[in-house]
């Protein structure tokens, strides 16, 4: 970890140096070649960037608000611990939910206005998110398959949260970093964080010797063969 000596150095370094695919290059390198979230899972506006540690929540699809005639006490609570999911995000930590089918919003405006009173890095959905012009305008980076109105409420409730869930058979575990962009969200588990992020630092360094190689008239099979970036 020389590089870095804590989480806010790291995440510092990653948004003025490095972007997701060079990480993802080098987590392919490392053997893990399967971290990032499905394509459709984009910024609500292009400039969003998130990094932190995924604090996952566990969505279940419901079929009413509150149920009476139930043996699960959880169904008789709306949105069932959605709230105090939200209420445990600590700073430089990213909301990630996963485990509800795409018929409804998994995340808003006031979750964005909560989100960022605890100091919360973004939120990535598996899922649609709304309120959109309000998340905007807010600034909160969120990362979802776009905006769609329909609410939670009747349809959906948080069963878990801080435990390891799947999105499209990628694990996410408790305190795995979250690295999204325009460009995809990355998934970079605890045990080869060190390594990655090394490696990218590295890797973004000396790209800035082979554009310069470039641009001053070197072939890309000479820069290769000098620098094996390309």
């Amino acid at each position: 970890m020389g590089i870095w000596k804590n989480d806010n150095e790291l995440f510092s370094i990653a948004k003025k140096e490095l972007f997701v695919a060079l990480v993802g290059d080098v987590l392919d390198k490392l053997g893990f070649q399967n971290q990032f979230l499905p394509p459709q899972v984009k910024p609500l506006r292009h400039d969003f960037i998130t990094i932190g540690r995924a604090m996952p929540a566990l969505e279940a699809d419901v079929f009413e608000e509150v149920a009476e005639n139930t043996k699960n006490p959880m169904m008789k609570k709306p949105f069932g611990i959605m709230f105090e999911a939200l209420d445990s995000l600590r700073e430089n930590e990213v909301y990630i939910c996963s485990g509800a089918s795409p018929r409804y919003a998994l995340w808003g405006g006031l979750m964005s206005t909560r989100a960022i009173k605890l100091g919360a890095a973004g939120a990535v959905l598996n899922g649609y998110s709304r309120d959109t012009n309000e998340i905007l305008k807010r600034n909160f980076p969120t990362f979802s398959f776009g905006g769609y109105a329909q609410d939670q409420g009747p349809r959906g409730k948080v069963i878990d949260y801080n435990v390891p869930i799947e999105f499209d058979s990628i694990r996410v575990n408790p305190g795995d970093i979250i690295y999204g962009d325009r460009d995809g969200v990355l998934i970079v588990p605890r045990e080869a964080e060190a390594d990655a992020f090394a490696g990218a630092i590295e890797k973004a360094r000396g790209e800035k010797l082979v554009q310069k190689a470039l641009e001053q008239g070197m072939s890309t099979v000479d820069a290769f063969e000098k620098f094996g970036i390309m």
